[in-house]
Parts: structure tokens; C-alpha cells; sequence
């Protein structure tokens, strides 16, 4: 984990972020007119603290994962992205020492909810250290997903269901790629307001530009 609200494990302490996305301007683009900063910036260590420090400048949505197992898994997670539309896939990223993470990779599969903007108690309980295994999902509304019949949050933008197609370690997490089986959509796109992670903390979305 990186920076978000995520915690399912004995080490975890925040939501998990992706992997660093690459923004180096290709060769011809146009210009922009950020102001130059003036003299040399201070470096940042290369280190967990530092590392977690820069990911905290990348805002992502949060999504809470979903598997079964003898109980229903739960954890807040935001290292989630598309992979691929033709076929449908995403991965997400799951640490190795979480619940979660053996819990798909046994079942192979698992549910993506992403959250709206007022389900931040929803994210704060299933990224909260020490919260029971047995009846964690009690405390959160959910829908049974109509494809592989996955515990889903109810009220969450978009519901997936996902069949685990590989899983690559990579240091202390799993990159799980997942093909998605089920698609639900709830309201309109131009009326949805979703739950977003920056900065360390909870946001919202303030409307195209």
C-alpha cells in the first residue's frame, strides 16, 4: 500500500493506491503555462514515508473489494484500474498480508464496488484496523451480485464482478487481474458524485472544468 484509506491486515494503514502512473510530456506537445519553479527543489527520499508522501498527490476514486469465503471479506481499496475493454478487465492490487488477498485468490473471484461521495462510513469501517472477519459486512447495506452471487455494496456507483485470470507478486502486494463477469450501473452519470482520495483524505468532485 501506498497511500488511500486501506487496512485488512496486521501491517496495512491506509486505502491502497496503484502503482505511479508516467506523466512525461511526449516529445512535441505543446507547452503549458504552469509557472516555473525557481532553483533547484528539495529532494524527497526514495522510502516508504516518501514514496507514500507522492502517491498522496495522485487522487483516485475508492472501491471497496469484495470476496467469499467461510464469512464474507471486505476491504477499502483504491488500486483499482481498467486494463482492458475488449475483453472487460481490471486489476487490483491487494497486499499479501491482508484477509482479502488470500480470500479471492482461493475463491478466484472477487467484487468491485465504487463508491458514492456519501458512503465515506462505508469506507472509514472497512479500512478500520482490527474490525471483527465475522459480521463486517452487517454494518454496510449490500446486494447480492446476479452473476457470481458476490456480496456487492448497495449504493455504490458501479458493482462488479470479477473472475481472478492471473495474479503477479510484486514486493509486498499481488496485482490480481480480473475479468469482469457482471456490470451494474446505478443513476445517471451527470447526477453522480463520487467518493474521492487525495491529499490523504476524503474529497468530492467540484464539477467539470
Amino acid at each position: 500500500m501506498t497511500d488511500g484509506p486501506v487496512t485488512d491486515g496486521p501491517v496495512t494503514d491506509g486505502p491502497q493506491s496503484d502503482a505511479p502512473q508516467t506523466g512525461a510530456p511526449q516529445t512535441g506537445a505543446p507547452q503549458t503555462d504552469a509557472p516555473q519553479a525557481d532553483g533547484p527543489q528539495p529532494a524527497v527520499p526514495v522510502d516508504r514515508d516518501g514514496f507514500r508522501a507522492a502517491m498522496s498527490r495522485y487522487p483516485t476514486g475508492v472501491t471497496v473489494v469484495t470476496a467469499r469465503g467461510r464469512h464474507p471479506h471486505a476491504m477499502t481499496a483504491n488500486s483499482v484500474t481498467s486494463v482492458s475493454l475488449d475483453p472487460p478487465t481490471l486489476l487490483v492490487c491487494l497486499e499479501q498480508d491482508s484477509r482479502v488477498h488470500d480470500a479471492v485468490l482461493d475463491d478466484g473471484r472477487f467484487g468491485v464496488s465504487v463508491l458514492a461521495a456519501d458512503q465515506t462510513r462505508v469506507s472509514s469501517w472497512l479500512a478500520s484496523r482490527g474490525r471483527p472477519l465475522v459480521g463486517q459486512l452487517s454494518r454496510v447495506p449490500t446486494v447480492t451480485g446476479a452473476v457470481l452471487g458476490l456480496p456487492l455494496v448497495r449504493g455504490s456507483l458501479v458493482r462488479m464482478e470479477c473472475e481472478v485470470e492471473a495474479a503477479h507478486p510484486a514486493g509486498d502486494h499481488t496485482i490480481v487481474v480480473g475479468a469482469v463477469r457482471g456490470l451494474e450501473l446505478d443513476g445517471d452519470v451527470e447526477d453522480a458524485a463520487p467518493l474521492v482520495w487525495f491529499a490523504s483524505g476524503y474529497r468530492g468532485l467540484t464539477g467539470p472544468l
